[in-house]
């Protein structure tokens, strides 16, 4: 039984695993724009609002390890630095369209209109 009881606390739940793949204040921002096509770290700062460049560049580099983001670096001077969403990034986006039509179910005036 003991066994049983340790096998259930160490199961990884998917759902956990995405929510924390996507949380940080300026990820879902990030696909947004990118989804746009390829952007440079200078063009997500004009972009977003009020992000510091040392989070986003953490966010990058997290996004990046997790699969969501490509980075391509190109030996050149001054050097320049491109993202690009992967396979795995196109099918977030497809998933955070149907999330902002959910969230739009959620604000009342669109609320009171879609009766």
């Amino acid at each position: 039984m003991e066994t049983k009881e340790r096998s259930e606390e160490n199961k990884i739940c998917p759902l956990e695993v995405a929510v924390n793949t996507i949380s940080g204040k300026w990820k879902i921002p990030i696909v947004w724009q990118i989804n746009e096509g390829k952007k440079r770290p200078s063009e997500f700062l004009r972009g977003i609002a009020k992000v510091d460049r040392r989070v986003l560049n953490q966010q990058l580099t997290e996004m990046v390890k997790d699969g969501i983001l490509k980075r391509k670096s190109f030996n050149e001077l001054p050097p320049r630095v491109e993202y690009t969403l992967t396979e795995l990034g196109e099918q977030l986006v497809g998933i955070l369209w149907q999330l902002n039509d959910w969230g739009k179910l959620l604000i009342p005036e669109q609320k009171d209109s879609s009766n």
